[in-house]
């Protein structure tokens, strides 16, 4: 029997996308092997945000020759788009494929043999129309299901829709008929996901249709089937007020969002070319508390963006240390190819760039053990999910603290209500052990 690989950078969006590929793989016969064993085949999947794409993909490369020599290596993702040729380039690739093509692995492995030169099948990006439903499986009771892909967006930083193409999305029924075939299959929790989320509803014809986010919101609370559904990620000029109300009402939507921010300062906000100003995400947070007090808010943020002066810096700061959030997520801004924000002015030094990372880090741990210590003492539901080396198991609450309790098997992908009692060292509650009936 065949054996494959796979490696997977970046987002949760790829690791859905490398979901899909092996159950592919599995669905022809071949059987799935861990990273490092020896496998004929290797799949790597990588991402263009990730820093040092590079070099990363150079040490995955290594590591996959080093337990086979012979294997037949094969690159996909939004590096093999943007950078085809300088993967063609690492010692050991056989096979570079493009965004339209990564789910096509199979139909290139004619000969496991490895090649002198590299094969690279990559189109031009404005060519990529097409919509490739995903989920991720086999790893956790929650899953990762993709209803959208690309971006039209074009902030000044990004390359996602150099790599991952414009905007367009799967239609509201193939949505619901995935779910409930995830459900069936046992899984417990759902999470949206999507490049663009909140611009559901374009098809692979580049046109709106009728459907928007909030449409797909109401369809899939009105499914009837017992699981529990997140929203991922979504552009706060696209989260309106209908899309909040509807899951503040909802017994299947999860009390959690994450929404980009990128910076509290309009004048770097501008820059940036986002969508909406302070004054605007200052609204959204502030509806989301008025109807769901208890839910946490994850909030993107970039620091050192050119131009980003120290009074800028400081004006940030001080609108996220005021801001009713629960956690955030802080990336140092660093140069990217074929985008407009390398060749502007006023960057901001590296040790200064990372400076203010750790800054915004710590005040990131604050906010969560503040959000954490207001549920200390109260029970609430736990999805449980896995164990690790150290005997426990970890979960997520409706309104997603992490905790903690003794392995017991028998939680496993099981909800149920425990009383959250400290917060460990490593910001993880402990809950008294839950008893499943």
């Amino acid at each position: 029997m065949n054996t494959v690989a796979f490696h997977t950078l970046g987002c949760k969006l790829n690791f859905a996308e490398t979901s899909t590929i092996a159950r592919s793989f599995k669905e022809n016969g071949w059987q799935k092997v861990a990273f490092g064993e020896s496998a004929a085949v290797h799949v790597i999947n990588t991402c263009s945000v990730t820093e040092n794409a590079d070099r990363e993909c150079r040490t995955i490369v290594h590591r996959a020759l080093a337990s086979n020599p012979e294997t037949y290596i094969v690159v996909v993702g939004c590096y093999a788009q943007l950078k085809p040729s300088e993967i063609a380039g690492i010692p050991g690739v056989d096979l570079v494929l493009g965004a339209d093509e990564k789910f096509n692995v199979l139909e290139y492995l004619h000969s496991l043999k490895k090649n002198e030169e590299t094969k690279v099948m990559s189109c031009d990006i404005d060519d990529v129309v097409d919509f490739n439903s995903s989920w991720s499986s086999g790893d956790r009771t929650r899953v990762f299901l993709k209803v959208q892909d690309g971006c039209d967006y074009s902030c000044s930083f990004c390359t996602i829709p150099l790599a991952r193409g414009s905007s367009r999305s799967d239609t509201i029924e193939n949505v619901i008929a995935k779910i409930k075939n995830i459900v069936d299959s046992g899984a417990k929790e759902i999470v949206l996901s999507g490049v663009n989320l909140g611009d559901f509803g374009i098809r692979g014809d580049k046109h709106r249709h009728q459907d928007r986010f909030v449409d797909l919101v109401k369809a899939i609370d009105n499914m009837n089937a017992d699981f529990r559904i997140r929203i991922s990620s979504i552009e706060p000029n696209l989260l309106t007020d209908e899309i909040i109300s509807v899951v503040a009402h909802s017994k299947k939507f999860m009390p959690h969002f994450h929404i980009p921010l990128q910076s509290g300062s309009n004048k770097i906000l501008q820059l940036m070319r986002r969508r909406y100003q302070r004054e605007l995400y200052i609204e959204r947070i502030e509806t989301i508390k008025a109807l769901m007090p208890h839910a946490c808010i994850g909030v993107d943020v970039i620091v050192g963006f050119p131009g980003e002066t120290e009074e800028d810096f400081q004006e940030t700061y001080k609108f996220l240390a005021d801001l009713d959030i629960s956690y955030l997520h802080v990336f140092t801004y660093s140069e990217r190819d074929n985008t407009d924000a390398i060749h502007m002015s006023d960057a901001v030094p590296i040790h200064t760039r990372k400076e203010r990372n750790k800054m915004l880090r710590t005040l990131s741990g604050r906010k969560l053990r503040q959000f954490y210590q207001q549920y200390l003492h109260t029970s609430q539901n736990v999805l449980w999910e896995t164990a690790d080396k150290d005997n426990w198991m970890h979960g997520y609450t409706e309104n997603y603290i992490k905790v903690k309790t003794p392995f017991d098997a028998s939680l496993i992908n099981k909800i149920v209500p425990g009383e959250l009692t400290t917060i460990d060292v490593d910001m993880l509650v402990r809950v008294n052990q839950p008893v499943y009936a």
